[in-house]
């Protein structure tokens, strides 16, 4: 009797993401002993490098920039993808803040045991993490430092359009920096093949890659998540987002007008204003003040009735990212519940002058970051917390929630000692 079997022939993109991830892999022991000094010196140089290479970097990003325009991306987007010297500039400053962070011990003591063994809790490397993000070329840096001060290595996938300008920030920043410091260079490892094939392969290597922090929103990302939970990975992911502003009827119009002006900067990204909620007995009054607000920003309200439901995420509508949801609520629970309901539970605002109001509002809200009289835009990991993020995670579930950073890639490992 005779056998026989059939191989399984990856398709491209699976076998350049496992080749990059087995590199990630055989580098991940160097990160792990070159230690904490070789790491952080080696992140002040990819700041200095970031300087001085300053000419190089926005020229391939510019190539990126003019492609993109070509083929048609949104303003919002376009913005997302865009270098600028003084970008340039904010993303070598968080890596020097990064380098310069006192790092958490390693170990602590939790407890001695009835018999008298000494329970320890320490925090050891994942070994490899991978980052699945948009086509933003900060993030390349953003995630590469965050992995690297946790002691692993990484595989980036970012967004086709952003290839060039990420394997510039690789090559000419990252690589050399990790190098000159004694870490291997080859620690962090970009996937060379653009399509959503290259994301999906990455989150199917739970053996080499086990955990995957997943960037940007929609359904690209829920389908990642859930392919992720089948293949065994663990998947840090922020499918929607879109930060919302409760108008109460205590809301002083000098702070509606600011709120909505601060949360309204930047179109195209998670935490902007989204959908914008306003007590019902004081709407005639207060969405005049609002709407005047948007307007100065060249912004469209999307009354109702909606066609579209509430949370509608209008940062990733293509050419339609100047909206903002409005519709009036019942109260500040109400809201709360309203916010929590119709969006991904990412950040929301109280605008109020009663403190009672304000604190039933935050109490009622299970997002990530609720805020009284300030902007959703302040939910960010180097806004809050002074560290760079890899990503936001908006789960539901224990474990790392809101900004992510290098505190939370992880793993929790018990020690048991002899007694003292």
């Amino acid at each position: 009797m005779s056998t026989s079997t059939t191989a399984v022939t990856e398709s491209p993109e699976a076998a350049a993401v496992r080749e990059a991830a087995q590199r990630a892999a055989a580098a991940a022991p160097g990160v792990r002993a070159a230690g904490g000094a070789a790491v952080d010196a080696a992140l002040r140089t990819a700041a200095a490098l970031l300087r001085e290479r300053e000419a190089e970097l926005l020229d391939a990003n510019a190539a990126d920039v003019a492609a993109a325009e070509a083929a048609g991306m949104a303003p919002g987007l376009l913005d997302r993808l865009r270098l600028t010297p003084e970008r340039l500039a904010d993303m070598a400053t968080q890596l020097e803040v990064l380098a310069d962070t006192p790092e958490p011990p390693a170990q602590r003591e939790v407890r001695t045991l009835p018999t008298g063994e000494r329970v320890f809790e320490r925090r050891v490397p994942v070994g490899v993490i991978g980052a699945v993000f948009e086509a933003r070329p900060n993030v390349t840096v953003d995630v590469a430092s965050q992995v690297l001060k946790a002691r692993s290595a990484a595989v980036l996938r970012t967004g086709s359009a952003a290839l060039g300008s990420a394997r510039a920030l690789v090559e000419l920043v990252i690589a050399p920096a990790l190098e000159r410091h004694g870490v291997p260079a080859t620690a962090v490892q970009l996937v060379p093949t653009p399509g959503h094939a290259g994301a999906e392969a990455l989150v199917g290597l739970p053996d080499l890659v086990p955990l995957v922090v997943v960037r940007g929103s929609g359904d690209v990302t829920r389908k990642l998540s859930a392919l992720g939970a089948t293949a065994g990975t663990r998947v840090l992911a922020h499918a929607d987002g879109g930060g919302v502003l409760y108008l109460d009827a205590s809301a002083d119009p000098a702070d509606v007008t600011r709120l909505v002006t601060e949360s309204t900067d930047r179109l195209g990204v998670c935490n902007r204003l989204n959908l914008l909620l306003i007590d019902r007995p004081a709407y005639d009054r207060l969405w005049p003040v609002a709407e005047a607000a948007l307007r100065e920003r060249g912004i469209t309200p999307s009354l109702p009735p909606h066609p579209h439901p509430l949370g509608h995420e209008w940062a990733l509508d293509s050419g339609a990212e100047a909206h903002v949801t409005v519709a009036p609520v019942d109260g500040a629970l109400d809201a709360a519940a309203t916010a929590a309901r119709e969006t991904s539970g990412l950040a929301a605002t109280v605008c109020a002058t009663d403190r009672a109001t304000a604190e039933a509002f935050i109490d009622a809200y299970p997002g990530t970051g609720v805020f009284w009289n300030t902007t959703t835009r302040l939910l960010d990991g180097y806004k809050l917390l002074g560290l760079p993020e890899t990503g936001i995670n908006v789960d539901h579930t224990p474990g790392p929630r809101g900004p992510v950073t290098y505190v939370d890639l992880s793993l929790r490992q018990f020690v048991v000692l002899p007694p003292a």
